[in-house]
C-alpha cells in the first residue's frame, strides 16, 4: 500500500521514492538532512556520516520544501507530518524527535494506532483532552 506523506504547512510531499525527507538540527544547531522509512514502526535512519545523530539527543525537524517547523507546538518532543492513503483518507502521524526513541502515532477521527516500543512514554498525551497537552 502507498501512501503519501505531506507536510501540515505546505501540504507539500515529504516522500521521494522509498524515504520520507527531513532536515534536521539539533539545539547547538548543527544540522543535515535525515531519511526515514515511509513505514509506520520501521525506524531505520539514514543520514551524512558527517551529522551525527547521537541517542537521546532532541531535534528539530523542518520541512526540506517550506522549511515550516515540524515539531509539534503543544509537546516539541514529537514531529508531526499528514498521511494520505490510496483512497483519499487523511491521517496525523506522530513519531519522536529523540534519536533512539522507537514510538509513531496515527490518528484519524480520534482512533489512535501506536506503533514501535516506546510508545507508553507520550501515549497519555494523547489520552488527554486538547486544553491539557501543552502541560506534559
Amino acid at each position: 500500500m502507498e501512501y503519501d506523506y505531506l507536510c501540515p504547512v505546505c501540504r507539500g510531499q515529504l516522500r521521494v521514492g522509498d524515504k520520507l525527507v527531513f532536515s534536521a538540527k539539533t539545539r547547538d544547531n548543527e544540522q543535515g538532512l535525515v531519511f526515514l522509512s515511509p513505514e509506520l514502526g520501521n525506524y531505520t535512519t539514514e543520514h551524512h556520516p558527517s551529522f551525527n545523530m547521537k541517542e537521546g539527543e532532541e531535534y528539530r525537524y523542518y520541512c526540506p520544501i517550506c522549511h515550516g517547523k515540524l515539531n509539534f507546538m503543544e509537546n516539541e518532543k514529537l514531529v508531526n507530518i499528514h498521511m494520505t492513503d490510496e483512497k483519499g483518507d487523511e491521517f496525523e502521524i506522530f513519531f519522536s524527535g529523540i534519536a533512539g526513541e522507537k514510538c509513531t502515532y496515527r490518528i484519524r477521527n480520534k482512533e489512535l494506532t501506536a506503533f514501535g516500543p516506546d510508545t507508553e512514554r507520550y501515549k497519555k498525551y494523547f489520552d488527554l483532552p486538547e486544553e491539557y497537552r501543552k502541560y506534559l
